[in-house]
């Protein structure tokens, strides 16, 4: 498959190309490489229809298994074309090969895997009472689709997030309508295309497009059809999301931003630190929620540590540019401020190749140093391959550091002392909390953010729980 994919709209199990389009661009040499049709209104609201028709139809009798068998062929699918879905991946959003193929797309049928079979005994009799309650009743729980669900994903991880949330949703019965980032759509369109292949029932999953304001995005979470709104993406979107769905109380799943903080003790092993921290703060080019931008190091340690961060950030190979024009204009300007406030360790700019790469929007590795802790290259998201050490003497002190801001999504502690580690982790005022590795997942656990970084948890049953309605059935015996 060539780059040049053709990006349309799914809607009631018809593709359709109609609206006015806008360009798509490669971030690797800033070329147009394609073009998006923006939904229209009238599009849009036909989605929700076909959502809503699908889920009054055959889809909402199905039983889990019949849900299952339909996600597994989804899941064989992706896998079958599988070097389509990374030519499109890699397209849309310029990450290295290995990204894609090794973590992006298998992820992505893996999702479907993981909730296929899931649902099997929570949406039926999830709950009862064994024996008669003292009062002649027998009581169950039934859990029920919410309904149609909107599904907004971001351009960073675009298949793997939006099957995240899509795989979950369906498996529990409900219909979705997905509106993926503008910057990234070609993955979407090919999951249609393998859902439509798989069988599964027109309606069921729709796909729009669309970008800005007043466009698709919006029209979708303020829609009175959509029944509840799945999100993954800047904070301050999702507040504006979340004020649509409140006026109908459509229940939302949100993960925001986040400015995570790393925490490296002096008695840390410093080598696998370092490697630890290459991954977590400069992995596809820093443009993953989970990415390290504040690093504080015990000051006995800092220099060392800081010198050998430095030059594995010099290093640096294989890696990605930012998604946008206007994103590395971002990234390049808390360069630039920090550049006159601090110390730049290392990067600092963006990297000359002497082809046409030079056209594309890259950013180097860089390594910051020395700016105070209101500074906004310390406080606000970057989202770009930058982080910032500071010093710190105590434990009290790290923590006080870590926790400040308005973020609360994921945190790294590197240490050899495991009192210290099990004292440290739940102490961080964070979703998750890694120790001594970064982004290591077990798909069933709960992920997600605190403050300004989320509302809810995704993951296992707790995806299971936010897209199902649970009903208490009572029986007098």
């Amino acid at each position: 498959m060539s780059s040049s994919v053709l990006v349309r709209h799914y809607v009631g199990g018809v593709f359709d190309a109609s609206g006015d389009p806008f360009p798509l661009v490669d971030p690797v040499r800033g070329r147009p490489t394609g073009e998006v049709p923006a939904a229209s209104a009238e599009l849009v609201d036909r989605a929700v229809r076909a959502a809503r028709e699908a889920l009054a139809g055959p889809w909402g009798s199905w039983a889990p298994a019949d849900r299952a068998r339909v996600l597994h062929r989804i899941a064989d699918g992706i896998e079958e074309r599988f070097e389509e879905f990374v030519a499109a991946e890699c397209a849309d959003t310029g990450k290295p090969h290995e990204l894609a193929a090794g973590v992006d797309i298998p992820r992505a049928a893996a999702n479907f895997r993981a909730y296929a079979d899931r649902p099997a005994g929570r949406s039926e009799q999830s709950w009862h009472t064994e024996t008669p309650d003292g009062r002649g009743a027998l009581n169950y729980t039934v859990r029920k689709p919410l309904g149609v669900v909107a599904v907004i994903s971001p351009w960073n991880l675009p298949l793997l997030l939006l099957t995240w949330k899509v795989a979950p949703a369906l498996a529990m019965g409900n219909t979705v309508v997905a509106k993926p980032s503008e910057l990234t759509p070609r993955t979407a369109c090919l999951l249609a295309e393998v859902a439509a292949a798989a069988g599964l029932p027109p309606g069921v999953l729709n796909l729009v497009h669309g970008k800005g304001a007043d466009a698709a995005g919006q029209w979708l979470t303020e829609h009175p059809g959509v029944d509840a709104v799945a999100f993954t993406g800047e904070s301050a979107t999702g507040t504006t999301i979340m004020r649509a769905a409140a006026a109908r109380l459509a229940p939302v799943s949100f993960e925001l931003g986040g400015k995570n903080a790393g925490l490296v003790f002096a008695d840390a092993d410093l080598e696998q630190a370092v490697a630890g921290t290459l991954r977590s703060a400069f992995t596809h080019s820093g443009q993953v929620c989970l990415c390290t931008e504040r690093l504080y190091v015990e000051r006995p340690v800092f220099d060392e540590f800081a010198a050998r961060l430095a030059e594995g950030a010099r290093k640096l190979e294989g890696y990605g540019p930012m998604i946008s024009a206007a994103h590395r204009d971002k990234v390049l300007g808390h360069l630039a401020r920090a550049a006159a406030d601090g110390e730049v360790l290392a990067g600092g700019g963006a990297p000359h190749f002497g082809d046409d790469r030079d056209g594309g929007f890259w950013v180097e590795p860089t390594v910051l140093a020395g700016l105070p802790e209101d500074h906004p290259a310390v406080r606000e998201e970057i989202f770009g391959p930058v982080v910032h050490l500071a010093p710190f003497d105590t434990e009290a002190e790290a923590l006080t550091l870590a926790n400040a801001g308005p973020y609360g999504l994921a945190a790294t502690v590197w240490t050899g002392d495991l009192a210290r580690a099990h004292r440290v982790a739940p102490a961080l005022d964070v979703g998750i909390a890694w120790v001594n590795t970064w982004n290591l997942r077990d798909l069933r656990t709960p992920f997600g953010g605190v403050k300004a970084s989320g509302i809810g948890r995704e993951g296992g049953d707790h995806s299971l729980d936010f897209f199902s309605e649970p009903m208490n059935v009572c029986v007098k015996l």
